[in-house]
């Protein structure tokens, strides 16, 4: 694999729009806009900080170009009036006065995958389709002359983008929003000049096109498409390369290629289960069948991307998430500072997990996002003595902060290992960026004044805390172990030395169907054992977000996992596991039984240090909870030293 990345850094051009290199930060919603859906300062700044960052080309969140027919979700972006123009304007100017370039991304709207149906309004889409989440609400096809409106709403909208310096427009046809209702025969039965054959499907598509290239002569028109939508009934790829060709046709200037439909939402947003290079089957499927450049996404690392770019499979490198992660992940790279790039850990926690609930975007491994101006990390005034006790992730983050503040950081673990929980977390192939991210902070504060002291336990009378202005308590929870008979027995594993290696039968059971449990099944299953999953609740892994558990369950399944639910274990023996349920007392036999039953807070030693000046407590010694809420209570609590 090679570790150069001079086509990546490649300046090139679209349509003729000169770029810097071959980098675009993908369209994804922020949730940071106004009431009115128009940019916001925070929103500007975030947006600035990617291309400063080094992208060639940054794309906004989708931007509704009418509300005629459908209503806009209050956070979702606007740009039906003129009010939009002077937030686009200002946000051009941002991106350029640090050399980037900016693009709006134009959605016609949601149709059948409108979040909240109106009940004064049915849904609208190609044909009579089932609303996504409720199949008997009915959506209404669009007569003619409203489509007809809506395509007059783009070239209104791409005049409102060239008023403002906006260099370029991407048009929103994924994902089985309302344009790829219309191009899918799944949702498009219409017999009028709109359905039918792939040039009937895709008329409105090429009549928005050429909508924004009459609004907005010049400016280049790329065209986001689901290659293939990964599910049962939806359009696979070689129609879509049938599709592509008609909108080349049209006058596009460059497609993003991609995969996924709210049937499969774990493509929309590929958790890490789908490992790298998820979606380049589209991206090469594109550029089998179009003169015209190709983008490529999906979990895309710099070294497989390079690779994809001297293989012909791409034009463009499409980065989401991992520019959300680390705004500099292209300057980075032509610094030859490839090693220091912040690890997307693909977890989809806080930048997608947030929009699903109508919040800010966030991000799991970088707390600066969503305050670009007010979280920027300069040299503290007064230089403490800080200690950390625990280099998990909360520790590990508070340590990095407070060591670029100027203070003098001593960080203290127990265990011979840096990443606390992470470390075991990540064995499996496919949480591998985890670990990558406890490679990057070691590689962080070898270049800090943070020194770390391994294997050594602090305790409220060590000599260590002596000296220290501020302690921050990070020692992570303790395994929870229910009063079950045999629990205690030579056959049974603790999750995490299940994790780390612990000698494992052929037949395990694992009590507990958490995302720790759930994941160690998965790894066990894929390297060929017999795995159950004992779960007290409805479901498996309940907890996760389902976009994650999309992929998860499927992964389960394939592998083979047993899951056993609504049952509690009620004793283990030599060779078997009892449980009892709705139906009574059953056994399942067993070589290895795995306890998974969750973490408790380790607060015993916050609570002995309360009262010793300034002690705080963060991660999962507070509350157990996911990675990047260690991750950003240890940067807040760094940052306020």
């Amino acid at each position: 694999m090679t570790t150069t990345f001079d086509r990546i850094l490649e300046p090139i051009t679209l349509g003729n729009l000169h770029l810097r290199n071959r980098v675009v930060m993908v369209p994804m919603g922020t949730e940071m806009g106004d009431h009115n859906g128009h940019l916001t300062e925070r929103e500007i700044a975030y947006y600035a900080e990617r291309a400063k960052g080094g992208a060639g080309l940054v794309v906004t969140g989708l931007t509704a170009v009418t509300d005629d027919y459908e209503v806009i979700n209050e956070g979702l972006g606007r740009i039906d009036s003129d009010d939009a123009i002077p937030g686009l304007r200002a946000l051009a100017d941002a991106v350029h006065a640090v050399g980037g370039a900016i693009s709006v991304q134009l959605t016609a709207g949601l149709g059948r995958n409108i979040n909240v149906a109106d009940p004064e309004r049915a849904p609208i889409s190609a044909s009579d389709n089932g609303h996504y989440t409720d199949p008997s609400i009915r959506c209404r096809p669009l007569e003619v002359d409203e489509i007809h409106v809506i395509v007059s709403r783009f070239k209104e909208a791409a005049a409102r983008c060239l008023e403002a310096g906006i260099d370029s427009i991407d048009i929103h046809g994924h994902t089985g929003y309302l344009i790829d209702q219309f191009l899918s025969p799944e949702w498009n039965r219409r017999t009028d000049s709109y359905g039918g054959s792939v040039e009937n499907r895709c008329r409105f598509a090429v009549e928005i096109i050429q909508a924004v290239k009459e609004g907005a002569p010049g400016l280049p028109v790329t065209f986001r498409l689901s290659a293939n939508h990964r599910s049962e009934h939806g359009r696979k790829i070689p129609e879509s390369q049938e599709i592509a060709k008609v909108l080349e046709a049209a006058g596009l200037d460059m497609l993003m290629a991609d995969e996924g439909s709210y049937e499969a939402m774990d493509y929309v947003f590929p958790p890490y289960y789908l490992g790298d290079a998820c979606m380049m089957e589209a991206a090469a499927a594109m550029k089998e069948v179009l003169t015209i450049p190709v983008l490529g996404c999906g979990n895309l690392t710099p070294e497989n991307a390079e690779q994809a770019l001297a293989d012909g499979e791409l034009d463009f490198v499409g980065i989401g998430r991992g520019l959300i992660a680390d705004p500099e992940w292209t300057n980075k790279l032509a610094a030859g500072q490839r090693e220091d790039i912040r690890p997307c850990i693909r977890c989809n926690q806080m930048c997608v997990g947030n929009a699903f609930i109508g919040q800010p975007l966030g991000c799991a491994v970088n707390p600066t996002v969503g305050f670009e101006r007010e979280r920027v990390i300069t040299p503290a005034t007064d230089h403490q003595h800080v200690v950390i006790i625990g280099a998990g992730p909360a520790g590990l983050e508070a340590a990095r902060v407070a060591g670029e503040r100027g203070h003098r950081v001593d960080v203290y673990e127990r265990e011979s290992r840096l990443g606390g929980v992470l470390w075991p977390a990540a064995t499996p192939e496919f949480k591998k960026e985890l670990r990558s991210m406890i490679f990057w902070w070691e590689r962080q504060l070898a270049d800090l004044p943070v020194t770390v002291h391994l294997d050594t336990e602090i305790t409220e009378d060590s000599p260590e805390l002596a000296d220290a202005d501020t302690i921050i308590v990070a020692v992570g929870s303790t395994p929870v172990s229910p009063p079950i008979p045999g629990l205690d027995g030579d056959n049974v594993v603790e999750v995490v030395d299940a994790h780390l290696g612990a000698t494992l039968g052929k037949r395990i059971v694992v009590c507990g169907g958490g995302l720790s449990g759930s994941d160690f099944a998965l790894e066990a299953a894929q390297a060929g054992h017999d795995v159950t999953i004992v779960e007290m609740a409805d479901a498996v892994a309940g907890d996760l977000l389902m976009i994650n558990r999309i992929t998860l369950m499927r992964d389960l399944e394939e592998a083979g996992v047993t899951l056993t639910t609504g049952q509690r274990v009620t004793a283990i023996e030599p060779g078997a596991v009892v449980l009892s349920g709705a139906d009574g007392e059953s056994r399942i036999e067993a070589d290895t039984v795995v306890s998974a039953f969750g973490v408790a807070p380790a607060t015993g030693l916050a609570a002995a240090l309360a009262g010793r000046g300034r002690v705080v407590a963060v991660g999962d010694c507070v509350e157990p909870a996911k990675v990047g809420d260690a991750i950003n209570a240890g940067f807040e609590a760094a940052f306020a030293v």
